[in-house]
Formats: structure tokens, sequence, C-alpha cells
């Protein structure tokens, strides 16, 4: 019996101890799920650790365009301020340590996580009731920032103490630190130390004061509240804790602090903001389209600078004119819209109105637009008569003539019989421009005004010669800068360098080709012609002040629907038009009126301080009446004996 019941027993105890094991591994087990379970609610979808700091400079970073004048000046910025990377070598000491005493004052003893910081802003919160401290740490707020989602929940959290314990084994600190100080926000769209020194100070962050410093630090914990631009008080309330917390930490003396106390750190007015915009929102969009163009389509950067050839002076100038002239004889002769080109010698884009207000209209009217010239086509016409072996001197018939149907008359009406090309031209007499054009060849025409630099198409019919076609401001400036130039052709350009926000260059222009189109002799012809229509013609309203040269000519288009004047000095060359977006007829308005006042008043403007240079071809000589009488008869004797020659 005592072996039977120790063998009983002994059974009892093996299966005991068989369901104990079993109640144990069921145990482990389920520990080993619950925790694999946890595990994957903690990490499933953890993002990667990004293994270099170049991999976080532009995470997240939002399209942002910056616009930049000839001499590197900010005139406007679309999107987020983000400022050149700032090195912490190139930052006085107590920037960095502003923040490290505010934000994080063991950044150099924790591996990412603070444990002994989180503990403190635990046990705290828990005997608050609330949230009264924040356990973060700079690594862990720059993850927070570029890696994560901004969400708060306890899962995310563990996410973030996670990747800053990953993150730190592979950056160094001082590349942790640098892209906090680089990407964090500051508020009024300001990202980073050198946009928010900028913005607010309008200094570089190496040349930030003490005090500068604390009140940039005391905004990270919220940007949006405490801007000192919208909210000084309390934001200078904070920085006077940075201040202590910089003493406490031993970044400042007592008598460093005492002295750093007694004065609060102001914003001041900076041009480097969010603005202009819309001020100069035509340049903006022209250089965005060009930068977009030269860059190519694969290129998707999304923060550009791109610096320009924009005189600002001018350009205000230019569009300060355009508006107030619009406003004062505007709505009198029925003219809603301008637009003007202006180009130095070079074919710099020195400035350009793309219409009288961005905000209400953002079409481009100087390089979208398409207008028919009028009489401002025909020193292209001209051109391709003195190439043809004519001169300014010839003599035509200002007669009535009909071609195919089309049986062109002059402003004002009436015909003033035979005169030189050269008056045809001074006085935009419209039957001798149509013959001349007939007598060259309309194909040369259109031939010559594509050399020159007219990128629309052109239609070869005989109202071509009266600028019937359709033509851009900024082409036509461009012929006109031909001419200007001796017969060298220097296509227009507004963007010098396309660069990223960290300095990275994409584009930088180079010396472009000059071509030589139109022979010297026959551009110079053309410029002591045009001279004249200023001198005496139909553009003496564009006549610039102290007798400056100037060379230039009125354009109308029929109905007056569109009114231009283009012309050049010895330093720049212009185009302005006139008109309504809905081709609609303007009261009598011609190229020598409202556009050649505007014009004036935009080339004076340009030429305020500059010496007086002649134009590289002479004015044309005044003839006396015995003169003309003369020239009429050997001409017309020399058109006979050419007849008689040719059959």
């Amino acid at each position: 019996m005592k072996e039977r019941l120790a063998a009983f027993g002994a059974g009892v105890r093996a299966r005991s101890g068989l369901i104990m094991a079993g109640v144990i591994a069921m145990f482990l087990v389920a520990m080993g799920i619950t925790a694999s379970a946890g595990w994957r609610w903690a990490f499933h979808d953890l993002p990667p650790v990004p293994e270099t700091a170049e991999e976080l400079w532009r995470v997240r970073m939002e399209p942002t365009v910056t616009l930049l004048d000839s001499d590197g000046t900010v005139l406007a910025i679309r999107g987020p301020l983000y400022g050149m990377p700032a090195r912490l070598a190139d930052l006085p000491d107590h920037v960095p340590q502003a923040f490290l005493s505010i934000e994080d004052r063991r950044y150099y003893e924790h591996p990412g996580v603070d444990w002994r910081g989180t503990a403190r802003a635990l046990f705290a919160n828990l005997r608050a009731g609330r949230t009264v401290q924040g356990g973060s740490t700079i690594t862990m707020q720059l993850v927070k920032n570029l890696i994560l989602t901004p969400e708060r929940t306890m899962r995310r959290k563990i996410q973030e103490m996670r990747l800053a314990i990953a993150l730190e084994e592979n950056l160094t600190k001082e590349e942790i630190l640098e892209l906090y100080l680089n990407r964090i926000y500051f508020g009024e769209q300001a990202y980073g130390i050198e946009a928010a020194a900028r913005r607010y100070f309008n200094k570089p962050a190496s040349e930030l004061t003490i005090q500068e410093a604390a009140l940039l630090a005391a905004l990270p914990a919220a940007p949006s509240r405490l801007a000192p631009t919208d909210n000084l008080a309390e934001a200078q309330a904070r920085a006077a804790n940075v201040l202590a917390a910089m003493r406490d930490a031993g970044f400042l003396s007592p008598m460093d602090y005492l002295v750093a106390a007694s004065t609060q750190a102001e914003p001041v007015e900076s041009a480097f903001q969010p603005g202009g915009a819309l001020e100069y929102g035509h340049l903006f969009d022209y250089a965005l389209t060009e930068a977009r163009r030269l860059l190519g389509p694969d290129n998707e950067v999304p923060d550009l600078v791109i610096e320009t050839t924009l005189d600002t002076r001018l350009q205000n100038a230019a569009q300060t004119a355009v508006r107030e002239r619009l406003e004062r004889d505007g709505q009198a002769v029925r003219a809603s819209e301008a637009a003007a080109v202006v180009l130095a010698s070079d074919g710099a884009v020195r400035a350009m109105v793309g219409g009288r207000d961005y905000t209400t209209s953002q079409f481009n009217r100087a390089v979208q637009a398409r207008r028919q010239p009028g009489s401002a086509f025909k020193p292209i016409v001209y051109l391709a008569a003195l190439e043809d072996g004519y001169s300014a001197t010839s003599v035509f018939n200002d007669a009535p003539v009909n071609f195919d149907g089309w049986a062109p008359v002059n402003f004002g009406g009436g015909f003033r019989g035979r005169m030189t090309m050269e008056d045809a031209l001074k006085r935009s007499i419209n039957t001798i421009a149509a013959q001349v054009g007939m007598l060259v060849g309309l194909h040369d025409v259109a031939e010559m005004a594509n050399r020159l630099g007219i990128t629309t198409r052109m239609n070869e019919v005989p109202s071509l010669s009266l600028g019937s076609s359709e033509v851009r401001v900024i082409d036509l400036t461009a012929a006109y800068l031909a001419i200007a130039n001796d017969g060298r052709r220097t296509d227009p350009y507004f963007v010098t360098e396309v660069r990223t926000t960290r300095g990275d260059v994409l584009y930088t222009r180079e010396e472009a080709r000059i071509q030589q189109v139109i022979t010297r002799n026959d551009a110079r012809a053309m410029s002591t012609m045009m001279q004249g229509v200023i001198l005496d013609g139909t553009g003496r309203r564009a006549a610039l002040p102290g007798r400056r040269p100037a060379a230039g000519k009125t354009g109308t288009s029929q109905n007056s629907r569109d009114a231009w004047f283009a012309g050049f000095t010895a330093q720049y060359t212009a185009a302005v038009w006139t008109g309504n977006d809905d081709d609609s007829p303007m009261a009598n308005v011609t190229g020598g009126a409202l556009p050649a006042d505007i014009w004036r008043d935009i080339m004076a403007a340009a030429h305020e301080g500059l010496a007086v240079e002649p134009l590289s071809a002479p004015p044309p000589r005044v003839r006396t009446e015995r003169e003309e009488r003369l020239l009429t008869y050997y001409s017309e004797l020399s058109v006979a004996f050419g007849r008689l020659r040719g059959g």
C-alpha cells in the first residue's frame, strides 16, 4: 500500500510539476505575446533614423522663394523664411548657450533622452495634475519637428525617445545642435536662427547680442504666441528667464547677468521679412518662371534664392510713373492698363512693370501680353530697306496706295506728297511705310523682326509694315536695344544666379553670346532717323530733361487700341505700352501722348545722377528749305534714271 501511495504521490507531483511548468510556459508566452504586441504597438510604423546630418537639412522644408535685386537686397519672399545656414563656429558662444540653458541644460551629458529630467517632469506633472514641465531634450525636439508627426500621445513620446537615442548614435552633439538652431521655428514665418536674427533684428546671427540671443531662445516654446512683433512684453518676460537660466548654468557671471538684464532687446524694422510679394508680384512670377526654365524640369529643390538684375530704385520709379499717370489721365482717355520694360545696354532687365496693380491682376503685360505695335514697328521696316540699299534720304510719295484691296491712310487723314524716308519716319507716314515694306518684301521685313529679337509670329501681309502683327513689350524693347548697340543683339535676361538657402549654387549666368544682326552703319542710320522723332517729330513729348540725346518711335494701333512709345539713350532702352485688357479702344490716345509721358518719367528717373552721354549716331541735321527742294529734285532725278536703266 505504501508503495502504491508513494507511486501515486510521485505521479501527482509529476503531474503538478508538468502543470506548473505549463502554467509558467503559458505565462512566459503570454508575456512574450504582450511584449511583442506592445513593441508592435509602439514601433511598427517607426520611421528610419537618418544616418547623416545632410539628410535632415531639407526634411519637411516647405517651398519658399526669395527674390533679390542686383545688389543682393531681399525684395520679397514667398513661403516660409529660411535663412542661410548658421554654423556653430560662426556664432558667439552666448547664442547656443541661451538655448541650452532654457531648453536642455544637460545636453552634453545625456544620450538623447534626459532620464533624470524626464522623471522630474513626470513627478511635477503628476503633482500638479496637469502638464507644467516638459521633459523633451533638444534631440527629442529635433526628432519631433523633422521626423515624427506632431501628435501628442504616449506612443509618439516613446517613439521620440527611441529615435532621439538612435540619432545621437549617428550624429555628433555639434551636428544635432546646429540642425536644431537652423531648423527650429521662431514665429513670423522665420525658420532657423539666421532667419530669425534678420527678421527681428535686421542683422546676421553672428552679430546677436546676449539680450537678443535670450529673446530668440525664448521663442521656440510658443513661437506664434511669443513673437515679439505681436507680444513683446511676454517675449521679454521669458527672455528674462533665459538670462537667469544662463546665469544659473554658469554661462554668465553674476556681473554679466546684471548688465544683460538691465536692458531688454526689442525687434527693429527689417527688410528681411515675408512681404513685397504683392508689390513686386509680376517680377516675382517672372523670376520664378525664368529660374524654373533655367534649372530644368527635373529640379525639385523646394527653397530657391533668385538673384536678379533688378534696379530697385528704378523699379519703384517705374511703378510710380505708371500708377500716377494712369490715375491722373487714364480714366479721361479710357486707358486702364500699362506695361513697361527697361533694359541696360547688356540686356539686363533693370525694371519691369507688368500692370498697374498685381493684386487686381496677376497677368504680366510686359512678357505675357501680345499687342499690335502700330508705327513702333516702322523702324524694323526701314531697317530692312536700309539693308536693301535704300537710305534715309530716299524719296517716296505720300499718296493713296492699294495693295490687294488694302488701302492704308495716315493718322489725321490727308497726304503730303514726296518726302524722304527719314521724314516719313519722323512724321509716321503710313502710306510710305506700306510702300517700303512691299518694295523690300514682307518676308524680309518679318525676317528682320525675328533677327532683332521679336519672338512672336509675323504675318506676312501688307499691313505688317504698319505693325499689325502682335509683339511682346519685352521683345520690342530688345529689338530697339539692338539698334542702340550698333546692330548687336543681346537678348534680355533677368536671373543671374539661383541657389538654395544653404548657399548651394544651382545656376550662374554665363556671358551671353552677342550677335551682329545688322551692320553698324545701318543701325546708326536708323538711330539718327529715330532721334528726329523726338527732336521734332511725333515723339516730342518724350524729350528728356537736360537735352539728353535720345531716339525713339511712337506707335498707335487701329482705333487706339494700343499706344506705344519705345526708345533709347546711350545707357538705357525702354518701351511703354498702354491700353485695355479687353482690347477696347482708348479715346484717341496716340503713342506720342500718354505712353511718351510715362516713358519720359521712367527714363528721367533712370538717368538721375548719370552724366549725359551722346548716342553713337549723330542727330539728324536740320535742313534748310532750299536744301529740302534740292534733295527732292535730285532724288526724283535719281529715281528717273533708275527706271531708265531698268528698262
